[in-house]
This record gives structure tokens, C-alpha cells and sequence, in this order.
């Protein structure tokens, strides 16, 4: 009927539980890839407002510094945006070339392994 040692018991259901915690768990390297692509995400949107933020003080303290108030903040927000946005390539750039390179490892290791 059942077991009188409440350990033993105690110990099937842990095992039992930790089984279906493992048969339920989604693998880890997709939960990672998908908070890198987040980071990415994020450093890109910071990359561009931080360009914009640098462009816009310095034409602001330009323009403050010889009274021509609207024009080199106007020049200035946007070569920051300029800057921003090729510093957002550059770092998409990055990214793909870090996947091919991890695809490329991958393929490898397969053929490796495939042989």
C-alpha cells in the first residue's frame, strides 16, 4: 500500500517534482539570447539619444557662447543625430557578425562531430 517511511516518501516526491521542473523548463539559451537581444536593443536606443543629448548641449553652449541662439543648436542636435545613428550601425554591425561567427562555430562542430 504505501510506504511507512515518511523520508523515503519525502525524497520520491522531491525527485518527482525536480523531474518535472526539468521536463517543464524551457532551454536557457533561448531565455539568453532573448535578454541579449534586449541589451542590444537598449544600448542602440541609448547610443542614439546620448548622441542627441552631446549634439544638443554643445550647439546650446555654442550658441549661448556667441548670441547666435538657434542656428548651431539646429547644426549640432543634428550631427549628434548623425553620430548617434553610426555609432547604432556600427554596433549593429557587431551583433551580426558575432551571430555569423557563433553560427559558423556551430556548423563546424557539427561537421566535427557529424564525421
Amino acid at each position: 500500500m504505501t510506504d511507512p517511511d515518511p523520508k523515503r516518501q519525502l525524497a520520491d516526491l522531491d525527485a518527482r517534482i525536480a523531474a518535472y521542473k526539468s521536463a517543464k523548463a524551457p532551454p536557457k539559451s533561448h531565455q539568453e539570447e532573448h535578454y541579449s537581444q534586449a541589451q542590444m536593443a537598449w544600448r542602440m536606443v541609448i547610443e542614439l539619444v546620448a548622441g542627441l543629448g552631446i549634439g544638443f548641449a554643445i550647439g546650446y553652449g555654442l550658441d549661448v557662447l556667441f548670441g547666435t541662439l538657434p542656428w548651431l543648436l539646429v547644426v549640432f542636435t543634428l550631427l549628434g543625430f548623425a553620430a548617434g545613428v553610426k555609432t547604432m550601425i556600427r554596433s549593429a554591425a557587431e551583433m551580426q557578425e558575432k551571430k555569423v561567427a557563433a553560427e559558423t562555430a556551430e556548423e563546424d562542430e557539427r561537421d566535427r562531430h557529424g564525421d
